[in-house]
This record gives structure tokens, sequence and C-alpha cells, in this order.
């Protein structure tokens, strides 16, 4: 396991679809909506497997994306969203919940290293996931919200490829210093984080990262087979 290496980085870093879980909840969420009836489902199941097709393949227009995601943000009161994404997360989270995940967390946080998830997806949907893996420190997507209800908006800087770099900056201040951080991704989109830590760490990599990895010498690592994370 990479946090068993005698040099222990000061600075956990995960991302989190695809990594700590075994699969997207943003992608899930959307997919929630429609067997939920809450929008148009064949419109809005193409679209949403039209993102999550150009996010795989290194295309994604974040802010389209944005503006089709928070729309039914807008569109509900706070109360009915709460308890939409209550289900939500007992549905299609609770599942993909990976042990081996949990494991390398705990790892970490035994060391007495700071950790922190860092996602592209937004905070609503992810805040009660981090909270479920007992991360505390949430750096994703902000949804705007005006007079308590959703804009549909994103406030400050999306936290998706550059912007992932950009608002570990913001959150580290003058103390910005990566050199001895560890970042978990299974996305090449991660690549621009990936490339400026210390240690980065590909975990059950897409096609393009493994193949990065493997060039740059970084560990590959899997959190699905079995209750223990495995180097490849």
């Amino acid at each position: 396991m990479i946090c068993n290496s005698s040099a222990s980085p000061a600075l956990a870093l995960f991302d989190l679809d695809n990594t700590l879980l075994g699969g997207d909840s943003d992608y899930l969420w959307g997919r929630f909506l429609v067997e939920q009836g809450l929008v148009d489902a064949a419109e809005y199941e193409a679209a949403n497997r039209r993102f999550y097709d150009d996010y795989r393949q290194g295309r994604l227009d974040i802010h389209a994306f944005l503006r089709f995601a928070l729309r039914p943000l807008t569109q509900h009161p706070p109360n009915r969203l709460e308890a939409l994404r209550e289900r939500f997360v007992e549905e299609k989270i609770e599942p993909i919940l990976l042990p081996a995940a949990r494991r390398l967390i705990e790892c970490h946080r035994r060391r007495g290293d700071r950790l922190a998830i860092v996602t592209a997806t937004n905070a609503f949907v992810t805040a009660p996931i981090a909270r479920r893996l007992g991360v505390e420190t949430l750096i994703a997507t902000e949804p705007e919200r005006i007079d308590g209800r959703y804009t549909g908006e994103v406030k400050g800087i999306p936290c998706f490829r550059e912007g992932k770099v950009l608002r570990i900056q913001q959150w580290l201040g003058e103390a910005t210093d990566l050199s001895s951080a560890v970042f978990y991704s299974d996305s090449h989109n991660d690549l621009p984080l990936l490339s400026r830590v210390g240690c980065p760490v590909a975990v059950d990599p897409d096609e393009r990262l493994e193949r990065h990895a493997r060039e740059q010498g970084w560990p590959i690592l899997s959190l699905r087979r079995g209750p223990e994370p495995v180097r490849l």
C-alpha cells in the first residue's frame, strides 16, 4: 500500500468518482433524477451519457456540463433536494463504496496526514459522500446559492482539470507546497494535479492515465480487487 512508504506525505489528496467510489456519483445522480421522473427521461439520459463520454474522452466542456447538471437544483426547494439526496446516497452510493478505499483513507489518517477529497462533481452531490468516507475537507465544484436557493450557476472556479490545481492553491494559500503530497486518481483529466504532486498514484486508471503512469514510473493501485488496496 502506498501509505506504508517510509516517507510520509503531509498531504493526502483523493479524487472521488471511480477512485474512492466504484462508479461516478455525478453520472449516477443524473440517472437517479431520470428514475424519479424529475427530468425528461429520454432527453436527460441522452445528454447525461454524452457529457460522461466527453469526460472520458478528455473533451468535456465543463461550463456546458455544469449548466446541464446544476439546472435540476433550481427546480426544487432545499428540503425536497435534501430528501432526494438522502435517498440517492442510500440507493446509488452505498453499493459502490469500496472497502479498500476506506482502508487507504484510514491508513493516511493513522499516519497523521492531512486529508482532502478533490472532485469535479458538485458539492451538493458529494458532501454527504465525503462525510460517509470520514474526510472532513471536500474541495469540489461549488453550486451558487442565493437566499437559500440554487441558481444553476457555479460559485468560483470549477474543480476540474487545471481548476483542481487552482482550488488546491486557494485552499492552502501561501503554504502551497505539493512536493510532499500524494494524489490518487483514476482519470487522465487529473494529469494537471497529478503532475504537480510529489507522489502521483494512478488508481484503477483509464487507458490514457495507465499508459502515462507506466511511462513516468508512477505507482498504480487498485481499490477494486478486494478489501485491501493492491499494487499493480
